[in-house]
């Protein structure tokens, strides 16, 4: 008998230990050479376990459980030979049983609900059973104004009009006062580590402007059908705001600097991190050099990085090593926020909703599309004068396109690459 050990590879540098979240297939089970056989986390990402050669598995760490990189968590024993389980019973198909299973688990209180019309103790005309059932409204819940406190029509809407539905019951809002409770994940737990480290061991200050987009609406309406026809990518808000950053952190490079030690390091180049969430939570992937990339190849990398940390994919390399970061709580419709900066990091600038406001131009009050955006920024590097400075600079670039071109005044489609 052959048997190989896996051990755990390191993800990245300075990570030591990962968690196990999830194994893909089961007790020795056959699997094939280059099979995701697991799911590790680290506290940078989630990434697969691959099988080093095919045999039957036999499995040595459980789910939860943290491992050091090195440690040996399975064994495959390559003197079985066989072929992998069908369809049915794959690794790959398993968690999607788990999902659709999942809805119908989450579904098991409205059966309850269901339940209760059909009780012989409640009294309801049919209309009124009729409604009740289409809006899962539990009859216990209402009370009847008809003869002998038979529930009426009117007494099902007047219930469903209060606020008080069938589809809070749905939601799992049934007042059965239960809780659960389980596990943060390593990818979570080190981003609560990381932000509250920041907020003790930065003088952590934040500066606000407002930005009339119009311009850049303007620019995005009338070009963006030749946009992706030139390029093959939409037009979007952050490739403007991605240049118009890289452009300030040219004017004050102490926002592209970071703290080490008794040093003060600033870099040349402007490696952005653009904010997304993920179904693992927060991730940070890196545009490279976005100061020498044109607004398609920085929409183009932004979509690239957003679909990988999206399905899981993204690299520890990938998310290191950032100069700046952009994060856009507009997405998810915040007004106004203090978004945290981004260790190492010195700043971070936060995007936020479009909203119609009334504003005063050449002294009269009219209504602009307009967007808050905040800055905040370790004022031990980073002085007043240098932040709202930094910050001005992009609300005028935005509100002036052509001025992201160095100053040139030539076209859009010159900034467009058209």
């Amino acid at each position: 008998m052959s048997v190989l050990e896996m051990k755990i590879p390191s993800p990245g540098e300075s990570i030591t230990e990962v968690e196990i979240a999830s194994w893909l297939v089961a007790e020795g089970e056959y699997v094939e050479k280059d099979q995701p056989i697991a799911e590790i986390d680290s506290d940078k990402a989630t990434l697969e376990l691959m099988a080093e050669e095919s045999g039957a598995i036999q499995i040595l760490a459980s789910e939860g459980d943290t491992v050091q990189v090195g440690d040996v968590v399975c064994k495959i024993d390559t003197s079985v030979k066989g072929t992998p389980k069908k369809k049915e019973a794959s690794p790959q198909e398993t968690p999607k049983k788990e999902e659709k299973a999942t809805p119908v688990a989450a579904s098991s209180a409205p059966s309850i609900v269901k339940q209760a019309p059909t009780a012989s103790n409640v009294k309801a005309s049919p209309l009124a059973k009729e409604i009740m059932a289409k809006n899962n409204v539990n009859p216990g819940k209402v009370s009847g104004s008809g003869a002998h406190g038979k529930i009426v029509a009117s007494d099902v809407n007047r219930y469903i009009t209060s606020g008080v539905s069938g589809q809070n019951v749905l939601q799992g809002w049934g007042g059965t006062r239960e809780e659960s409770r389980k596990k943060m994940s390593s990818l979570r737990r080190k981003i609560a580590q990381r932000l509250v480290a920041v907020k003790n061991d930065t003088a952590m200050l934040t500066t606000f402007n407002e930005v009339n987009m119009e311009p850049i609406m303007t620019i995005r309406k009338k070009y963006k059908e030749k946009f992706k026809e030139t390029h093959g990518v939409g037009l979007g808000f952050m490739s403007f705001f991605t240049k118009a950053v890289t452009e300030a952190l040219r004017l004050y490079p102490a926002v592209n600097s970071i703290i080490d030690g008794q040093e003060m390091v600033s870099f040349n180049y402007a490696d952005i991190g653009i904010a997304v969430s993920s179904p693992k939570g927060l991730m940070v992937p890196v545009v490279r050099n976005a100061e020498t990339l044109s607004l398609h190849e920085i929409e183009a990398e932004i979509k690239r990085l957003a679909i990988k940390a999206r399905d899981g994919k993204i690299t520890i390399d990938e998310m290191v090593g950032g100069t700046f970061t952009i994060t856009n709580g507009g997405v998810f419709g915040s007004m106004l926020s203090t978004p945290i900066i981004n260790p190492p990091q010195s700043a971070i600038l936060g995007m936020h909703n479009i909203v119609e406001r009334p504003v005063a131009v050449n002294g009269k009050v009219v209504v602009k599309p307009v967007m808050y955006v905040a800055l905040s920024y370790d004022h031990r590097i980073i002085d007043g004068k240098e932040s709202v400075g930094f910050l001005y600079s992009i609300k005028e670039m935005l509100e002036n396109p052509v001025r992201m071109i160095f100053g040139n005044t030539t076209p859009e489609e010159v900034l467009l690459n058209l």
